[in-house]
């Protein structure tokens, strides 16, 4: 099969298309052969080499992607050969023709999402699930502001918030981004890259602030959220390049919260996927695509993900 192979830590173009053997599954394992791998930015981190854990190398990246199930090993009895099926993590890798995976990594995938869609799930919807709901305990009828809202995981927030009666405000930078956050849910949605766009905000909701704030990019806008943070309100920080400053004091006026988040327990993914699932069938979820690439252009991917405007999933 063909998959994506790093040798090195490095810039995208140490990603090269390589002929390698296909996997077979052990007891209680599953091949996937992969109609689409989702990008993330996660996955430029490792490749870098800057992330804190490194994968051995050679390796091939990605755990997101939606396919169909091609074998199935010893004591898997939840799936067969021929399932639609999305993954959330493999063994082998996404980027490749084929992906081996734990049977618990593997989740069916409804007959009205598409597989592009599919390999926009597993870290966009699950991060948006647990950012909201198991750190923030978002509740219906509090104002979320999903800060950075155009890219897969706010887009995720936008609609998993809109589906439980928040009223969510959001931003992004460029009118495509923005409009398509309205069409998701958006009560609200500013351009970031106004100077005068906080002040909105606040003007919007009586200057009293907002009760929850997704961060996606903290290292920028961290000091920023401070100031609209209404009263014992709580920042998740989902995202961010770099150290960020921040003054204290309006953390303390707001008697407020800022909260960290990466990996979650294998419960807290059940409990996700199983939200996004019915979300799914429900049709209140519904991913959004805004670029496609062949398997061998995986380097342009990365530099798009990271270098252009955020605007739904790239997969490959």
């Amino acid at each position: 099969m063909k998959a994506i192979r790093l040798h090195e830590f490095g810039p995208p173009e140490v990603m090269k298309l390589e002929d390698v053997n296909d996997p077979r599954p052990g007891p209680g394992q599953v091949v996937v052969r992969v109609h689409a791998a989702g990008v993330n930015p996660v996955e430029t981190y490792i490749r870098a080499g800057t992330y804190a854990l490194k994968p051995p190398l050679p390796y091939t990246p990605g755990g997101d992607a939606a396919g169909m199930v091609a074998a199935v090993g010893e004591q898997v009895t939840r799936l067969k050969a021929g399932d639609r099926v999305y993954t959330a993590g493999t063994v082998s890798g996404a980027y490749a023709q084929l992906a081996l995976c734990n049977a618990g990594q593997v989740y069916p995938l409804p007959e009205n999402v598409s597989f592009a869609q599919g390999a926009g799930l597993h870290v966009p919807y699950a991060t948006a699930y647990r950012a909201l709901f198991l750190r923030a305990h978002a509740q219906a009828g509090q104002t979320v502001l999903v800060h950075g809202a155009s890219g897969a995981v706010g887009i995720a927030t936008v609609q998993f918030a809109a589906a439980a009666g928040l009223t969510v405000l959001g931003t992004g930078g460029t009118e495509r981004g923005r409009q398509l956050v309205r069409e998701q849910g958006a009560a609200h949605v500013f351009d970031h890259k106004t100077p005068d766009y906080l002040g909105q905000l606040m003007k919007l909701t009586g200057n009293r602030g907002v009760d929850l704030i997704i961060e996606m990019l903290a290292d920028v806008n961290l000091g920023k959220d401070l100031t609209i943070l209404g009263l014992e309100g709580c920042i998740v920080v989902v995202g961010s390049r770099g150290e960020v400053q921040v003054n204290p004091r309006l953390l303390m006026r707001a008697q407020g919260a800022i909260l960290g988040m990466t990996g979650g327990t294998p419960e807290q993914y059940a409990q996700a996927h199983a939200a996004i699932g019915a979300g799914l069938r429900a049709g209140t979820l519904r991913p959004i695509v805004g670029r496609e690439l062949p398997l061998a252009e995986a380097a342009r991917a990365h530099h798009e993900i990271i270098e252009g405007s955020a605007y739904g999933k790239i997969v490959l």
